[in-house]
């Protein structure tokens, strides 16, 4: 009886079923096209920086006539163009957005997920409105507006900090909003049981705590600031220009005339570092942007 039961029950059990691997060559396949997809653009625009002016327009997939003159001429003032100038102005303009932007948001933030109040939830309508609303119809009437002799603020530097901090203001908002929503509350009403008020609180437990969301949301903001183009281009002067616009200032008046190569080396100035910086911090930049991604 005991060996006829134990045959039925090896008879009754099933082979371990062998599911397809998530991680497939398919998938890999597939992840491989993505990231060559994202990064020619950036590669063919290395490949030609480095390569001599008369040979720009070959189609060798390989840096071919290296040269480093392009990058020279990039650095160069003798035509007027003052590369590094720009450098330390996009600099100025990004971090000021990003400190501004950061201290802002993670206020808001914190209101918006701790606090109960009337019109909370029409303030993140507002806010998510806001991310939304397109750049290129806020032009002219910041430049009206600048322009006025009440304000005088065409070719400043608040011109460009204080509008990039309306753009970079909703997405640090949210982000952190999302982050301190699914924060447990219990932190914060122990330390507050314990004899702090809210603000000591949130200095000394919420924030700690919340600086990976934090981190990623400056890293984001410094590189939206950093990109930013349409505004810059009106609203700043030979003094106060970025590189965005500086680089475009390259191509000169002559529209048949077209420097590629020296553009091309001035891009690459500016996007290495970016690309460093992302690689250098990717883990807690990846952290803090699936931080609260999965429910508890």
């Amino acid at each position: 009886m005991t060996a006829t039961s134990a045959r039925n029950e090896r008879a009754t059990v099933h082979p371990p079923r062998r599911y397809r691997s998530e991680n497939g060559w398919g998938t890999r396949l597939g992840a491989v096209v993505i990231v060559l997809f994202c990064l020619l653009p950036f590669y063919w625009m290395v490949v030609v920086a480095f390569r001599e002016t008369a040979h720009t327009f070959d189609t060798t997939p390989w840096p071919t006539f290296v040269t480093l003159d392009n990058f020279t001429a990039a650095l160069s003032t003798s035509a007027g163009n003052d590369f590094l100038a720009a450098i330390r102005n996009s600099l100025l303009i990004s971090l000021c957005t990003t400190l501004v932007a950061v201290l802002l948001g993670i206020s808001v933030a914190y209101a918006l997920a701790r606090l109960e109040f009337r019109g909370k939830n029409v303030v993140t309508g507002i806010v998510l409105g806001a991310s939304m609303f397109p750049g290129v119809a806020l032009v002219t009437p910041l430049f009206q507006l600048f322009s006025a002799p009440e304000v005088g603020w065409i070719g400043t530097y608040q011109a460009l900090i204080v509008p990039n901090i309306s753009f970079a203001l909703p997405l640090t908002i949210y982000t952190l909003t999302s982050f301190l929503n699914d924060m447990p509350w219990e932190l914060e009403e122990a330390a507050r049981m314990d004899g702090a008020t809210r603000g000591q609180a949130f200095r000394k437990v919420i924030l700690p705590l919340a600086l990976p969301a934090v981190f990623t949301t400056a890293i984001l903001a410094f590189i939206a600031s950093w990109n930013e183009y349409l505004l810059a281009s009106q609203l700043s002067n030979r003094r106060t220009e970025p590189v965005t616009v500086a680089i475009a200032r390259f191509a000169g008046d002559n529209p048949y005339i077209q420097p590629y190569a020296t553009i091309m080396a001035a891009g690459t100035l500016v996007t290495i570092p970016l690309v460093v910086v992302v690689l250098i911090f990717q883990r807690p930049i990846v952290a803090g942007l699936t931080a609260g991604g999965v429910k508890s």
